[in-house]
C-alpha cells in the first residue's frame, strides 16, 4: 500500500476502536490509542518512552521551554521517561484527531544493536531524549498489521513479537535511530541517566542525594547534573519535584486526600512549601485546583 493509504487503514482502525472514548489500553501490551474530538490546552503528563504517532489531526509536546509539534507526516519519539505538556492542536467531532502510544523496548533495542542487526551510523548522537522523525510507509505498514491483531487477539502472541522487531528496526534505520542507539549503548550516559530516572520514579518521596545517586550510576556529580539536565530539560531536582507534585494530585483527585496529607505521603515535610510549589506548577493552590478540577468533571 501507499503512505496515504496505509494512514487511511489506521484512521479506520483507530477511529472504530476508540469511539465514545479518549484513551484506550489494548489488548497489546505497551499500545494505546487516544482520540480528540476537539482541540485541548497542553496538559501535564509522564511520557514513557515511546513512539507517539497521529494518524488525523495534529498535537504538540512541551518539554521544559521546548516545543515538539507533529502531526500525520511527523512521530514523536521519546527515549526516557519524561515529564511534558501535551496539547491537541487541531480536532472537530466529524475529524477528531487520532492516534497511537506504542511503548519503546528498550531491551530489543539494545539486543539489535549489540547483534549487529542495525548497520552503525555516522550521525553524532542526539542531544535530547525528545525527536521529531519522518512518517514512512516502511514504518506504518508493519503498525498498521499491529493494529489489526486488535480484531484477530488470538494471533497475538504468535505475531507480535515479529511485528514488534520490524517497528523497532524501522525506527533504530529512521533519523531517528541515533537517539535510540544513545540510550541503548550499555556505556553511555543516556542509559545511565535512564537508570537513574528509572530510580527516581520508584523513590521520589524520599530525600534526594545528588552524589549518591550519581555515583550509583558510576557518574561524578557534576557530570550526572549536566547530562541530566540536557537530556531531560530540567534537573533531578526538579524532576523529583515533578513526580512529587503530580502524584499529589492524583491522590487528592482520586483518593480524596486532604492537601497536607498528600504533601507528606510525596515526601515534603512543609505543607506550606507544597503549596507554594503546587501553585507554581498548576496555576492554582492545591485546594482550589482540585475543587476546579471536581467541578468540570462533574459538568461533563
Amino acid at each position: 500500500m501507499t503512505l496515504s493509504q496505509t494512514q487511511h487503514s489506521l484512521v479506520q482502525t483507530i477511529e472504530r476502536h476508540t469511539r465514545g472514548l479518549q484513551d484506550c489500553g489494548t489488548a497489546i501490551t505497551g499500545l494505546n490509542l487516544f482520540r480528540r474530538d476537539t482541540p485541548t490546552p497542553p496538559a501535564f503528563c509522564l511520557i514513557k518512552p515511546s513512539i507517539v504517532l497521529v494518524v488525523q489531526g495534529n498535537k504538540e509536546v512541551w518539554v521544559g521551554d521546548d516545543n515538539y509539534p507533529y502531526d500525520i507526516s511527523r512521530f514523536l519519539i521519546t527515549s526516557l521517561e519524561l515529564p511534558a505538556r501535551s496539547a491537541t492542536l487541531v480536532a472537530s467531532a466529524e475529524k477528531p484527531c487520532l492516534g497511537l502510544n506504542l511503548a519503546l523496548d528498550s531491551r530489543l533495542i539494545t539486543e539489535m544493536v549489540a547483534h549487529g542487526e542495525v548497520r552503525s551510523s555516522s550521525k553524532a548522537s542526539a542531544g535530547s531524549c525528545v525527536g521529531i522523525g519522518s512518517v514512512s510507509v516502511q514504518l506504518l505498514e508493519p503498525i498498521d498489521r499491529m493494529m489489526r491483531l486488535l480484531d484477530e487477539p488470538e494471533a497475538i502472541p504468535a505475531l507480535l513479537p515479529g511485528l514488534m522487531r520490524e517497528i523497532h528496526y524501522r525506527l533504530l534505520t529512521s533519523d531517528q535511530g541515533p537517539r535510540l542507539r544513545h540510550i541503548a549503548s550499555v556505556e553511555g550516559q543516556g542509559y545511565r541517566i535512564a537508570k537513574a530516572i528509572d530510580w527516581l520514579c520508584r523513590h521520589f518521596a524520599e530525600p534526594l542525594h545528588i552524589d549518591t545517586l550519581a555515583a550509583s550510576v558510576n557518574m561524578s556529580a557534576p557530570t550526572f547534573h549536566s547530562h541530566f539536565r540536557r537530556l531531560t530539560g530540567m534537573s533531578p531536582l526538579q524532576y523529583q519535584k515533578w513526580l512529587r507534585l503530580n502524584e499529589a494530585k492524583r491522590l487528592m483527585l482520586s483518593d480524596h486526600l486532604e492537601a497536607a496529607s498528600a504533601a507528606y505521603k510525596v515526601g515534603y515535610e512543609s505543607p506550606s512549601q507544597f503549596s507554594r510549589e503546587y501553585s507554581r506548577l498548576f496555576g492554582a493552590p492545591p485546594k482550589r485546583d482540585i475543587e476546579t478540577l471536581r467541578g468540570l468533571a462533574a459538568g461533563s
